[in-house]
């Protein structure tokens, strides 16, 4: 992966992973090197503003496009928008005055962005526990009911994030994707105060039943598969494992255990905020001990029975490449397990340095959906 920052991994990755959504409408090249000659990567509120910096005038300039009735423009614009309104959020503590209201304005743009795409997007909200699950279905156009992957994304990522790449490489295979902020993740989290957990095939059932039942005039009600990114590896695996009506599982980014992840962080590291805020834990010493449960350990592995398919790099510097094979070793189901070897372009921690890496994944799942 190339490093902006020399010696720096997580503001470089960072950087990466707007580039490589650049190609998907999620920003312009010049813009994001912009940005990035204004961080200082050991401070973190010059990343938070950096972003800022790039994010509102963008903003701006697509509601300038959209009261001149400039749609096209408009939609691209504010799709760059919430993406880098996305970035600057990112890594804001818990306590910081602009998380939230930067939170809601990325959210916006995206929402006045797809007002304007060429294929309807559904926005829904599952019922779950007393509140909602948030989320988006995006069709392939001129397909006829096709079948569906639920998505979620990884530790508090936002649904909306799904869309660049993910989404379209799905609809392009005439394939729907709907994208779910689970708990601990986008609107769920942040506006729900809805906490990860350890069963989260609770909510991937959840979201499947929403489906079947109201989705009938839209998707293939019969051809739905469970797919998830990152931290969501585990997720993933888990609701496939407790949810046999599944027809594909798809783990973009294996996790065995996410609590083996962190017992080998310290307390100091960027994401430790974010882990905790995501389990609702007052210090790092709960946190892992909530995190003890986020295995696939004990014969979880071992139910999954649908076709899935795992994606990792084998240079991934957060969940280690380790996780990829024991779950593969555990698995009983028709599998496949690809992984980047390192010195390729995509060996990185879910393919962000090369989306193209990603292509296998989607064929192997569109021949079994």
């Amino acid at each position: 992966m190339w490093h902006y920052f020399p010696g720096q991994y997580m503001p470089s990755y960072q950087v990466n992973r707007a580039l490589t959504q650049a190609h998907y409408g999620g920003g312009e090249f010049a813009e994001i090197l912009e940005v990035a000659s204004k961080i200082d990567p050991n401070n973190r509120e010059s990343y938070n503003e950096a972003w800022l910096e790039m994010g509102n005038p963008v903003y701006e300039l697509a509601e300038d496009f959209e009261k001149n009735g400039n749609f096209i423009s408009a939609r691209r614009t504010y799709l760059r928008a919430f993406n880098y309104l996305r970035s600057a959020e990112f890594f804001m503590n818990l306590n910081h005055p602009k998380k939230i209201p930067t939170y809601l304005k990325a959210r916006e743009a995206f929402l006045k962005a797809i007002k304007y795409f060429d294929e309807k997007v559904l926005q829904v909200e599952v019922p779950f526990e007393g509140s909602f699950l948030p989320g988006y279905l995006f069709k392939p156009a001129g397909v006829k009911n096709p079948p569906m992957m639920i998505m979620f994304g990884g530790l508090d990522s936002l649904a909306e994030e799904l869309y660049f790449g993910i989404g379209q490489h799905l609809n392009e295979r005439g394939i729907a994707l709907l994208a779910m902020d689970g708990p601990g993740q986008g609107a769920a989290l942040r506006l729900n105060n809805i906490h990860t957990r350890h069963d989260y095939n609770v909510a991937g059932t959840a979201v499947l039943d929403w489906s079947i039942e109201n989705l009938k005039e839209e998707i293939a009600v019969d051809r739905i598969g469970i797919g998830a990114v990152s931290m969501g590896g585990y997720m993933a695996a888990r609701c496939a494992a407790f949810e046999p009506r599944f027809k594909v599982c798809m783990v973009y980014g294996a996790v065995w255990s996410y609590y083996d992840v962190w017992a080998g962080r310290p307390d100091s590291h960027p994401l430790a905020e974010i882990v905790q805020h995501i389990v609702g834990a007052p210090d790092m010493t709960e946190t892992r001990k909530r995190l003890e449960g986020f295995t696939l350990e004990n014969g979880v592995a071992e139910k999954i029975s649908m076709p899935t398919y795992i994606l990792h790099g084998e240079d991934d510097k957060q969940n280690f490449v380790e996780h990829a094979y024991n779950l593969e070793k555990h698995l009983t189901c028709e599998h496949k397990l690809e992984v980047i070897p390192v010195g390729e372009s995509g060996s990185q921690h879910c393919q962000i340095d090369d989306f193209t890496k990603t292509f296998n994944m989607y064929d192997w799942i569109a021949k079994r959906l």
